[in-house]
């Protein structure tokens, strides 16, 4: 299942409020800034900081 384009462009990251990366073959949303990547779960972002995962 894929992110809906309305809904990517509106999501930011919930711990910097920066944009965010849509990672479609990892099933996931990449935050740069803050260095977390977001899990996408059935095609919904789970934007929960305690959910991210490191990216380094």
């Amino acid at each position: 299942m894929t992110v809906p384009a309305d809904l990517l462009a509106i999501l930011v990251c919930p711990k910097c409020k920066g944009a965010l990366v849509h990672r479609a073959a990892e099933s996931a949303l990449d935050c740069a800034a803050c260095a977390l990547r977001y899990p996408v779960r059935d095609g919904i972002p789970v934007m929960l900081i305690d959910e991210a995962t490191p990216l380094r």
